[in-house]
């Protein structure tokens, strides 16, 4: 047996037993759950290439949308995998890939007959070559898709065709990262009351508050000195879309927590998913279109 004293590691280990004390772990996680300085770099690096591409030219913009697109179809495809619905894959990513182009080049009155089309040769597809119980949920999960990605993404196609697209496109991104940015700081710092815990527990009404203040000035200075728009008009974006923005986060979730998995994918360092950045972009888009084209001269 050693004779040798104990160090003064030792020592408080010793202690440590003695007392029933448990370890405290060195690094303990950020109170919002992911590692904030990854999040903030990668989220950085993707904002300057949604950035340069609309710079460079807006078909650069259509081009990296349309990829974003078939991705995030792919993922949610893996996703439902996991939950065994396999809906018809060549059909749903024809659908991601064409329904941006199709948007952006002919608008709304084309968009809306394509998405029709999608849907219905979903439907053929899963009943030439579905076969078994199965075969309702794997072409509703197909349409399901298509009217998540593609149909909602070929709004942002829709915001960038008139002469100050650009513009609208920034404000549509930067008035939709608002809600992010507001909810992310309030909720880590003040909140208390869970907004849906059974869904997203993080998720506060205080952290919507932050979003919605951070979205209505966000809106209103970005309508005013990028679109030369009203204020008010500003404001309205601003407060509807952090009700589209935060039901978009809690429609994924609510769809990750039935498939059980955290993620969609391991894609972006820090975020997840391409659909885990997307979500609250997705279901914004629309109403953005929607209160800009009436109410903003382009």
């Amino acid at each position: 047996m050693s004779t040798e004293a104990p160090g003064p590691a030792s020592r408080r280990e010793a202690r440590g037993a003695s007392l029933g004390s448990t370890p405290v772990a060195p690094n303990p996680p950020p109170r919002a759950g992911r590692n904030l300085p990854m999040a903030i770099g990668v989220g950085v690096l993707l904002g300057a290439l949604v950035l340069a591409s609309l710079v460079v030219r807006k078909e650069a913009f259509v081009a990296l949308v349309t990829a974003a697109s078939v991705v995030a179809a792919i993922e949610l495809l893996n996703g439902l995998s996991k939950a065994k619905i396999h809906p018809p894959t060549i059909p749903t990513l024809a659908a991601a890939a064409v329904l941006p182009v199709l948007a952006y080049v002919w608008g709304p009155r084309v968009l809306a007959p394509a998405i029709v089309v999608a849907i219905l040769a979903i439907v053929i597809w899963g009943a030439l070559y579905a076969d078994g119980p199965s075969a309702l949920r794997d072409v509703a999960g197909g349409v399901m898709v298509v009217l998540y990605v593609p149909a909602l993404v070929g709004f942002a196609m829709m915001l960038l065709r008139p002469d100050d697209g650009v513009g609208r496109i920034i404000t549509f991104v930067v008035v939709t990262i608002a809600s992010d940015i507001g909810g992310y700081a309030v909720g880590a710092a003040t909140g208390k009351h869970p907004m849906a815990p059974s869904v997203s527990p993080k998720k506060s009404w205080e952290g919507f508050a932050g979003s919605a203040v951070s979205c209505i000035v966000a809106g209103a200075l970005c309508v005013t000195l990028i679109l030369d728009g009203d204020w008010w008009v500003g404001a309205l974006l601003g407060a509807l879309v952090v009700v589209a923005a935060t039901v978009g986060d809690l429609c994924e979730s609510m769809i990750k927590r039935d498939l059980g998995i955290k993620d969609m994918s391991n894609l972006i360092p820090g975020h997840g998913g391409l659909m885990d950045r997307l979500d609250s972009l997705l279901l914004a888009v629309p109403v953005v279109w929607a209160v800009l084209t009436p109410w903003v001269a382009s």
